[in-house]
């Protein structure tokens, strides 16, 4: 398990963050074409994300705030095309399904979205991650509030909940 801080924002100008972050000299990974389906279950939420990057079950506890917010994550690395999916969709019922470009960067140990949504529009999303403990959630705070100011990041923008929490408001 490790500890994030992290926010998501509407985004109108996702090329200008692109290019900040590309100013930066950030570590671009790449867009990923992620499909994340997400499970009914009884405390937290539970995805499983496929994409040609990316292929992760997922398991975290966020409370619903706007500003910068903790997750605990606990993750499983999934192999592409696996049957996983298959075993969850026969256990769990499925909740929604999120289909999204992201283009994914680092800087450090802070990971950055620009994201795509269908159906929902463009979000940026910051996510200061401490994978072992060393860094201290005041540390994850400091620099999800410095890189929300660079990227000029309002208040306004920012959003409490997750992408299939807006999907299911439609």
């Amino acid at each position: 398990m490790h500890i994030n801080i992290e926010i998501k924002a509407r985004c109108t100008y996702p090329e200008k963050i692109k290019s900040l972050l590309d100013a930066k000299n950030a570590d671009f990974k790449g867009v990923d074409h992620q499909i994340d389906t997400y499970y009914k279950v009884h405390n937290g939420r539970l995805k499983l994300r496929a994409g040609n990057i990316e292929n992760t079950l997922i398991h975290y506890e966020r409370s619903d705030q706007a500003g910068p917010k903790q997750s605990n994550v606990t993750l499983h690395k999934n192999e592409a095309n696996s049957s996983l999916g298959e075993v969850l969709k026969k256990a769990l019922n499925i909740l929604v399904v999120v289909d999204k470009k992201r283009a994914i960067y680092f800087i450090d140990n802070v990971k950055f979205h620009v994201d795509e949504v269908e159906g929902l529009g463009n979000f940026v999303e910051i996510e200061a991650i401490d994978s072992d403990g060393s860094l201290g959630i005041e540390h994850l705070q400091m620099q999800c509030r410095r890189y929300m100011d660079y990227l000029g990041i309002e208040n306004q923008d920012l959003i409490e909940q997750s992408y299939s929490d807006l999907l299911l408001k439609k």
